[in-house]
């Protein structure tokens, strides 16, 4: 269930949190947005703890908006 359809207030990653992330953080978030679970990222990499926190996302389905916004600023 999305956080907003459990009626809890979200706010939007700004545009520049995915530029504010390290390689290795975007990396991690790209393969999420593909649909990879945990376990297939961590058999790929070793993600930090921190890395969707840092984006001040909540759940996996805001991750493409932080790749597409991401993607925009850097192009």
């Amino acid at each position: 269930m999305h956080a907003r359809a459990a009626g809890l207030d979200v706010d939007t990653p700004g545009p520049d949190a995915f530029a504010g992330l390290s390689p290795q953080q975007q990396q991690i978030v790209r393969l999420a947005a593909r649909g990879l679970t945990n376990r297939e990222i961590g058999e790929r990499l070793f993600p930090s703890p921190r890395t969707f926190p840092k984006l001040g996302v909540t759940s996996r389905s805001q991750l493409r908006d932080v790749l597409e916004a991401g993607t925009r600023t850097t192009a």
